[in-house]
């Protein structure tokens, strides 16, 4: 089943990008209008995210966002047959000589980024570094296997790429160290934490209470990272600019969670500039401070539910 899956998944990929885009819109006609995928997710974070825009304003984005979602899909299925000289046509990288400069001095490097735009294209950042160096690419296992073994294809289209499940990802960064192998790590950093992963509530697209992971950031402190925020544009159809902006070098200098709270204010930023590319289908206001505060209390760091 795994290669099959692969084998199909393959052969969609080596279809033209203009093909590739018409699935796209067929797939957006239904996700849209006939299966209404997480219609009223959707509406719902929009209109609570932006209460000062009408709405034909936010159905507009809602539409645009549909689209750009069916386009993520097959964009990011083309990456297990794309050359690097398509992917370098199509996919310009701002200010890697910044991080070079790190990797020279010394300093090893996580880029920190949110669903924004085409997160799997950013798995390729890298391509723009020396290939002595290492792309730490984390994410979350899931429980079909042959989709799993398909998003690992997928995130390790650079040779000099490793694709690390999270739990692991403290051991891979203090190995390198070890070794001497200078490398990014990149952090998708916007999911909706698990009740007894909520260490932090931040202020974030007009939602006072937003429950935030804190890990990566305690990770990013304990390695001594220089932190980039990876910003990502969508210029025309098919085509990406990522573009690192520096947070910090020194991050134990800063006060707690002062990462994680600069991460959120650049990545709603962002989203603010060009609404329709944020993935509005995830549900991530389903948690609420009054729910958590009711339910659990923190204990010496650990969230502790109450009996």
């Amino acid at each position: 089943m795994t290669k099959a899956i692969y084998c199909l998944f393959y052969a969609i990929s080596l279809l033209p990008f203009r093909l590739l885009y018409v699935l796209a819109d067929i797939e957006c006609f239904m996700l849209y209008h006939v299966i209404r995928y997480r219609r009223g997710v959707v509406r719902r974070n929009l209109v609570t995210s932006f209460p000062d825009k009408s709405e034909q304003e936010i159905v507009q984005i809602e539409k645009r966002f549909y689209h750009w979602f069916c386009d993520y899909f097959f964009e990011a299925v083309k990456l297990l047959s794309i050359s690097d000289a398509e992917l370098r046509r199509r996919f310009t990288i701002i200010n890697s000589e910044e991080v070079e400069q790190c990797f020279k001095e010394g300093q090893d490097v996580a880029a920190i980024l949110g669903h924004y735009c085409n997160w799997e294209w950013l798995s390729c950042v890298g391509m723009n570094l020396p290939l002595e160096r290492e792309t730490g690419l984390i994410y979350h296992p899931l429980r079909n296997k042959a989709f799993d073994y398909l998003f690992r294809k997928l995130r390790s289209h650079e040779k000099h790429s490793r694709v690390i499940p999270k739990q692991d990802i403290l051991r891979y960064v203090v190995s390198c160290k070890k070794e001497g192998i200078r490398n990014i790590c990149g952090y998708i950093s916007d999911q909706g934490p698990k009740w007894k992963n909520i260490h932090l509530w931040l202020p974030f697209l007009n939602h006072e209470h937003t429950p935030v992971f804190t890990g990566g950031e305690r990770i990013m402190r304990k390695m001594n990272n220089a932190v980039f925020y990876v910003e990502m544009s969508r210029p025309k159809r098919g085509y990406y600019t990522a573009t690192y902006k520096l947070i910090t070098r020194t991050p134990n200098a800063l006060e707690p969670d002062g990462i994680t709270r600069r991460f959120f204010q650049m990545l709603e930023q962002t989203i603010r500039r060009e609404p329709a590319y944020y993935l509005w289908s995830h549900n991530r206001w389903k948690r609420t401070k009054e729910e958590f505060d009711r339910r659990f209390q923190v204990v010496n760091g650990k969230v502790i539910e109450l009996t």
